[in-house]
């Protein structure tokens, strides 16, 4: 009798212990599962999906309830939050145009996707309400002061756990789950935006700052694709975003302002490259298959038209000086349509076209190497490429590297061309055709002091119609707005 009483509780163990064990393996269980989650919000319109979806950026990105605190935790280092960086946002929309979420885990990501620098606003007058256009170059968008925050923020004493999760606890209610997810989650985007942060330091050291509307294109790839150190590397490939709408009109032409390749599907991943994709995550079926829509969308997406008043018999008049003058290389058909046309003649800054040589070309294509999507169709040029100029008025300031505020000053010659002016303004001015480039602050925002003389920042070249006369180049102008 003693015997049976003495095994009880040694079956009643063995029976917590199997509970326990079947437990362990059910939270197991849903933790795989849960961790293997990775679903990216989706959007019927494709314009919805052009402004909010994803490249895959996001599937490295930052858990957005930290993304979304971080200007409080912060706010020293951001004082207007990320609408002082010029980010386009929408009424009712979580995140900014160019912002993509998608579930990774237990947690919701955030990364930048095309419509990021690709989307700018339009006002008339500074209390017009902005009108937003799709395909643009983001003009307004300070994306390297986007970064520096970031990073900094990362390294600021202020984020901290405790801190990160007080202020996310001010915008939702915070379970005791939640709070474990987001105690393991901050220490570990610190340490990324740490390790980041050194890197692009390292990109960013010893060259001019981009500004608004402005990005170095590759020499970021140098550091975070090639792990290339950028001690000896003293090039500057800062350019303007570029316009990209009407693709269907660019297939097969020299893309990217120095004509470094010809193949839209290349253009398209090395941009989602750049933005924070990476070969492994765009080897996954469902993320190429969101970037072949923004490709397909954006390929009858046409130039936006100017929405201003047009003097008809200006226009009129400046059409055969658009022939004589400017149709040679940016009239599709004509011989210098597309072509890659040498600095020499161009005479216009010369840096983003040293800054990919043989040897960036040559790395540039070993990425994707064995998989369908491998690229192969980079090379080095020796000069800037001649595009379309369909909603010119849209693409100011001027020429690669953005040194001319207005198209007036783009006729005019170069010594007669502001050599200081200010960038990330959107209200626009007709008269010169460009956006208002004179006034320092608006709206509790500081704009970025654009000076011709940094290298990099050089406002010459392009001489073709500073002799026209006044007249002319009036009449000339009126023409460029209709395209």
């Amino acid at each position: 009798m003693a015997t049976t009483n003495a095994r009880k509780p040694v079956r009643w163990l063995w029976i917590l212990l199997g509970i326990l064990v079947i437990l362990a393996l059910v939270g197991l269980s849903i933790f795989r599962q849960v961790s293997r989650i990775d679903r990216p919000v989706t959007y019927t319109s494709d314009a919805d999906h052009f402004r909010y979806g994803s490249i895959s950026s996001d599937v490295n990105g930052i858990p957005y309830w930290i993304w979304a605190t971080m200007p409080e935790v912060c706010k020293g280092l951001l004082p207007g939050g990320y609408a002082s960086l010029g980010v386009i946002q929408e009424p009712g929309k979580p995140t900014p145009i160019g912002f993509s979420m998608r579930r990774v885990g237990p947690l919701d990501q955030v990364g930048p996707n095309c419509a990021l620098c690709h989307s700018t606003t339009v006002r008339a007058s500074p209390e017009a309400t902005p009108a937003v256009y799709l395909g643009a170059p983001a003009q307004q968008l300070d994306l390297m002061g986007y970064f520096r925050f970031l990073f900094n923020c990362g390294r600021s004493a202020s984020f901290t756990k405790e801190k990160v999760i007080a202020a996310i606890g001010r915008h939702i209610q915070l379970g005791v789950k939640d709070r474990l997810i987001y105690g393991i989650a901050v220490p570990q985007v610190r340490k990324a935006l740490i390790e980041g942060g050194a890197q692009f330091d390292s990109i960013v050291v010893g060259r001019p700052p981009w500004g608004p509307g402005r990005v170095d294109t590759f020499n970021p790839y140098k550091v975070l694709v090639f792990h290339q150190d950028m001690t000896q590397d003293k090039t500057i490939g800062t350019a303007d975003f570029m316009s990209i709408w009407d693709q269907k009109s660019r297939e097969g032409l020299w893309l990217h302002w120095d004509g470094n390749n010809d193949s839209l599907d290349e253009r398209n991943l090395s941009a989602s490259i750049g933005a924070g994709a990476t070969p492994i995550t765009l080897s996954n079926n469902v993320n190429m298959a969101a970037i072949n829509r923004i490709k397909a969308w954006l390929m009858q997406m046409p130039a936006p038209r100017y929405p201003f008043a047009i003097d008809p018999a200006k226009m009129a008049a400046g059409a055969p000086i658009y022939k004589a003058l400017c149709a040679s290389c940016h009239e599709a058909g004509q011989k210098g349509f597309g072509a890659v046309i040498p600095t020499k003649y161009l005479q216009t800054d010369p840096e983003r076209q040293l800054a990919f040589d043989d040897s960036m070309a040559a790395k540039m294509n070993t990425i994707g190497a064995g998989k369908s999507w491998a690229f192969h169709r980079f090379r080095p040029t020796q000069g800037y490429a001649s595009h379309p100029l369909d909603g010119i008025w849209l693409r100011a300031p001027y020429l690669h590297n953005g040194s001319v505020p207005t198209l007036s000053e783009l006729l005019s010659p170069p010594g007669e061309r502001r050599a200081v002016f200010y960038r990330g303004y959107d209200v626009y001015d007709p008269l010169r055709v460009g956006f208002v480039s004179d006034v320092p602050a608006a709206h509790g925002r500081q704009f970025y002091r654009f000076d011709t003389r940094d290298r990099g920042n050089s406002n010459g070249g392009h001489l073709y119609g500073i002799d026209l006369t006044p007249e002319q180049k009036t009449a000339l102008i009126e023409y460029l707005k209709t395209l």
